[in-house]
């Protein structure tokens, strides 16, 4: 089935990790173990790769730039200026201009331009016909607002093609607070959502705190989405959303990504020492967050996919059962053993992210 995954950070992986993502992801882990890398907690461990996105169906992806500012007192990973964070999503732009380039990607910036990829992709898996040569479309989308100089620095991005943005990621932010920090959105959060809203931009709610969350709903009237998150009823951290939370973005038409990352899908994972198998997290446990979310929203017209694999871990600290990207090949017939009939079945897989694409570009 034709396959949208919300979330995955294919630029960091190709500029920061140093992967050819043309490569298989055995042939990306063999030549790391090859040469006794260590530098990355998930060396070795890939997962994602244009030709297992292909394998999997996966003909659209919502890709990320993404780059920190880390203040003098923030001992997170980052950069020490707006202008370094910036001119690192620059770099991480050319990267996804040159695999344009080489036939890898397709920008997807409008509705033409989703409505034709979509369709070549569908009609190539209807006839089993191959797929290896068929670019695989990305959206492009801004992980943390940090790298923006200024708010007016959205208007040149929104230029070359950004269409979403999430203002936070990890900690305390220049626009707005993440996960694991807290505190009301500021000033230039305020104008930065004014200016998105001017744009259409789509706000990306994943990682804001709470009080940023209450916030940016209040204050940006335009599409909202959340490309990668779970259920805080589930595994109770701030990095999820409660169940008010999911209903304040139902209430907005929003789509929600199921992640696979495996402490956000199953409680009690202590990192360094916790295994997939050993708690037992498997593919079907982030169907029991996507379930979660379909029962507060009373339909299964508000989740979809946004995987986040290789989002800074690998197989180690994700699905027991997921070799690759293209073992999500697998959930359309998961659903199906939970009870989803057909429709909603293709409303997670694809359907919900292309409705909501093409409402928010009409």
């Amino acid at each position: 089935m034709f396959t949208i995954d919300a979330h995955l950070d294919l630029a960091m992986n190709a500029m920061e990790w140093n992967r050819d993502l043309r490569m298989t992801a055995g042939e990306i882990n063999a030549r790391e173990r090859a040469r006794n890398l260590s530098d990355k907690p998930d060396r070795g461990n890939a997962v994602v790769s244009f030709p297992e996105l292909r394998r999997g169906g996966i003909g659209l992806v919502v890709a990320t730039q993404i780059a920190r500012f880390v203040a003098p007192d923030n001992r997170l990973p980052g950069w020490n200026s707006p202008e370094q964070a910036w001119s690192q999503t620059q770099g991480q732009l050319q990267w996804y201009r040159t695999m344009e380039e080489a036939g890898e990607l397709v920008q997807i910036a409008d509705r033409a331009a989703l409505d034709r990829h979509v369709a070549r992709w569908q009609a190539a898996l209807a006839t089993r016909s191959d797929t290896s040569r068929l670019p695989i479309g990305y959206v492009l989308s801004l992980e943390g607002a940090d790298s923006l100089i200024t708010p007016g620095h959205l208007e040149r991005a929104h230029a070359v093609g950004l269409r979403a943005l999430g203002p936070a990621h990890y900690g305390p932010g220049r626009y707005a607070h993440g996960t694991d920090a807290s505190a009301p959105l500021n000033a230039a959060g305020r104008a930065l959502l004014d200016e998105m809203g001017r744009l259409g931009v789509i706000l990306d709610a994943t990682h804001l705190c709470d009080a940023a969350f209450w916030d940016a709903l209040d204050a940006f009237s335009g599409p909202v989405w959340a490309s990668h998150n779970n259920c805080r009823a589930l595994v109770d951290h701030n990095r999820q959303f409660s169940d008010d939370m999911i209903r304040a973005l139902v209430s907005r038409g929003a789509v929600i990504g199921g992640a696979l990352d495996a402490w956000m899908m199953v409680p009690g994972w202590v990192r360094g020492e916790s295994t997939p198998r050993g708690t037992n997290c498997s593919l079907a446990v982030m169907i029991d967050h996507l379930d979660h979310i379909c029962q507060i929203a009373g339909n299964a017209d508000h989740v979809g996919l946004g995987s986040d694999l290789d989002g800074a871990f690998g197989r180690e600290q994700a699905p027991y059962d997921l070799e690759t990207i293209a073992e999500l090949a697998r959930l359309p017939a998961l659903l199906a053993e939970r009870g989803y009939p057909p429709a909603d079945v293709e409303k997670v897989i694809y359907g919900n992210w292309l409705r909501f694409l093409r409402a928010a570009w009409s």
